[in-house]
């Protein structure tokens, strides 16, 4: 519900959460995990960190919202998918329960993956917050570890209008002595994490201060980077396949996570599970939608980049493309900051406005309205297939198209 309307569906609550979980027997006590929230890169890290530990040999759980093509995307042990029947068993055993307490679909899913896990008896879970921190249905778990990759502008409606705000939400994941590795270093929302930490009783430290990426690179498929902490070589010719220019933030946090993981916990992970895990993530975990070639000649890639923020990383990988041409097949949401994230898109490109088919949908004639007033011009399409059919129909052999915007979009090409 929340995926089609927007806001209205958001419970900024935990109440359901807790009277579902109760009334489950606490099935989140019963496994170890590790939580992680931030604006953009959470799905990455969380996709990278469950990768890793099933490299090394730890049954891993990994819950993760939205999904793109299949609902089950969402709950995953060793990377695959939580079969049908267990979703309709769940809800059929679980339907006065439902009715009763009345939550809400992210709730009902937050319930079904800790069941599922605890069932299943995981290792360890890697749980992916769905919005915000401090109220979201995942935060009635105590991890082993949290993690908050970043934070910019995205959720104003429901989250705050500033980033010490935001940072303030994000913030609530951090519990009593548990903890936590902040990815970026930012100015405005690293007094808000240390105090909160300071609060806690919890042990922090940023990524970005221990460690630093040089030699990237992308060839075979690959990111190709090598990792430093104060001078000294920690990894080399690390690789990753997941090719955005992006990660590389990512990759300093899963693996100053790993870190404190080694240091301060039972579990233990070594050098060649992290490289293994990284190499394979996409293989391990079937993650789609980042920076995810489709097809070649012409190059056609999507990205579920879709604040400020992830659009400006999407424009610096586009940049970093070879092309004669670029075409832009885009669509949007209405509740995002739509003027400041076409404001960074390039103007040197032939856009195929489209809509994602959702009531969140921004109809794809006022984002073509608006993107005119900013210098980006194109034509109109029904949907997002069809955007998608006329780029690659009028694009060269050696031109770009890239498709994205919003993760709805993302979902409809794919």
């Amino acid at each position: 519900m929340f995926t089609r309307v927007g806001a209205s569906a958001f419970k900024k609550d935990l109440t359901n959460t807790i009277l579902f979980c109760n009334a489950l027997g606490n099935p989140q006590e019963k496994f170890k995990s590790i939580h992680i929230a931030g604006t953009n890169g959470k799905g990455s890290t969380s996709h990278m960190l469950a990768s890793i530990l099933q490299a090394q040999g730890y049954k891993t759980g990994l819950y993760t919202s939205p999904h793109l093509t299949d609902f089950r995307e969402r709950i995953r042990i060793n990377g695959k998918m939580i079969a049908k029947k267990e979703v309709i068993s769940f809800v059929e055993h679980n339907k006065k329960l439902i009715e009763n307490i009345s939550p809400s679909f992210f709730e009902v899913t937050v319930a079904l993956a800790f069941k599922h896990f605890a069932k299943y008896k995981v290792d360890i879970a890697v749980i992916e917050v769905g919005l915000g921190g401090r109220l979201d249905s995942t935060n009635v778990i105590t991890p082993e570890l949290s993690v908050i990759t970043n934070i910019s502008m995205d959720h104003t409606n429901m989250l705050g209008n500033t980033i010490e705000e935001i940072a303030g939400e994000k913030a609530g994941i951090i519990k009593e002595n548990v903890p936590v590795v902040i990815g970026e270093t930012q100015d405005k929302s690293a007094t808000v994490f240390e105090l909160k930490a300071k609060q806690m009783h919890s042990e922090l430290v940023f990524a970005d201060q221990m460690l630093s990426t040089h030699d990237t690179s992308i060839s075979g498929g690959h990111l190709k980077l090598s990792v430093y902490s104060q001078g000294i070589l920690l990894f080399k010719e690390l690789k990753c396949d997941l090719t955005g220019l992006y990660q590389h933030k990512n990759i300093l946090t899963v693996l100053q996570a790993i870190s404190v993981l080694n240091l301060k916990t039972d579990f233990k992970v070594s050098k060649k599970s992290i490289y293994k895990g990284l190499g394979n993530v996409k293989k391990s975990t079937d993650l789609k939608g980042r920076w995810q070639t489709l097809q070649q000649n012409p190059l056609v890639v999507c990205d579920t980049g879709h604040n400020e923020a992830g659009i400006a990383e999407v424009v610096k990988n586009i940049n970093r493309t070879p092309f004669t041409h670029l075409h832009m097949v885009f669509g949007m949401v209405k509740d995002k900051d739509i003027g400041n994230v076409l404001s960074l898109l390039p103007k040197e490109a032939t856009y195929y406005f489209c809509s994602p088919d959702l009531e969140r949908g921004l109809p794809a004639a006022e984002l073509a309205l608006q993107a005119g007033k900013l210098g980006l011009t194109g034509s109109v399409y029904r949907s997002v297939a069809e955007a998608k059919e006329n780029a690659i129909k009028h694009a060269k052999t050696t031109d770009f198209i890239f498709i994205g915007g919003s993760t709805f979009v993302v979902a409809e090409a794919l």
